[in-house]
């Protein structure tokens, strides 16, 4: 077992998920960063699923670390670390919701959804196009805010399946539900996002296909240049 403080031998990026808790364990700093760097937007994003808040997402992640970092002799290498550390912040996450509906006796129906934040997901757009990344940042929102108005039981799920992008075999071994349950949960999930986008998808797609801003003044250049008219 290395020793703490003791150079890597090879870069933690290509350690398996064994080599790196072992380092881990040896308190060695790059492999903590290097298990979070991995793990942080998938323990993030499912968190923020359950719980519906950016900061409290945030929070749970970090204690979610915590606890697995204090007990890395629990990991037995039966699944992957990527799971094991979800199921920890999934319990967490959980744990949370179970607290607050105690000691808050109003129906889950109530809680104030609208005012929910937002994660915000990276868009794939050029600098030299606002007009159109703010047209993608709409879209986003809607997608973002009907998945946090999905029931909890079939949020996780859309979350695991649809934004993380992991497989039913993965989804049921993270959640501890049979496949046919997470294929169900999902389809049921995919019906009530398609309702609430196709209400809403409307008014936003109005502004779909930009031509405005730069886009819109270097065409009427080149037009005018190419008639020869100065300004």
């Amino acid at each position: 077992m290395a020793s703490v403080g003791k150079p890597l031998a090879q870069g933690t990026a290509a350690l398996s998920d064994s080599e790196l808790v072992e380092r881990a364990q040896a308190r060695d700093a790059t492999a903590f960063r290097t298990i979070m760097k991995t793990h942080n937007q998938r323990l993030y994003r499912l968190a923020r699923g359950i719980v519906r808040n950016d900061s409290e997402a945030e929070d749970i992640v970090q204690e979610g670390y915590v606890r697995a970092f204090s007990h890395l002799d629990g990991f037995r290498g039966d699944s992957s670390l990527a799971t094991w550390l979800s199921r920890i912040v999934i319990n967490e996450a959980l744990g949370r919701m179970r607290k607050k509906r105690r000691s808050i006796e109003v129906p889950e129906s109530s809680y104030p959804q609208a005012e929910a934040n937002i994660i915000q997901f990276p868009i794939n757009v050029s600098n030299d196009d606002p007009e159109r990344t703010m047209a993608q940042r709409q879209i986003l929102q809607l997608v973002e805010r009907a998945t946090d108005n999905l029931p909890d039981v079939y949020r996780t799920v859309f979350v695991a399946r649809v934004i993380e992008g992991l497989n039913i075999d993965e989804t049921s071994e993270l959640l501890g539900v049979k496949p046919e349950t997470v294929k169900t949960r999902l389809h049921r999930a995919r019906q009530l996002v398609r309702k609430e986008l196709d209400a809403q998808i409307g008014p936003v797609l109005l502004d779909a296909f930009p031509f405005a801003g730069r886009r819109c003044e270097r065409l009427t250049v080149a037009v005018l240049g190419r008639l020869g008219v100065c300004e």
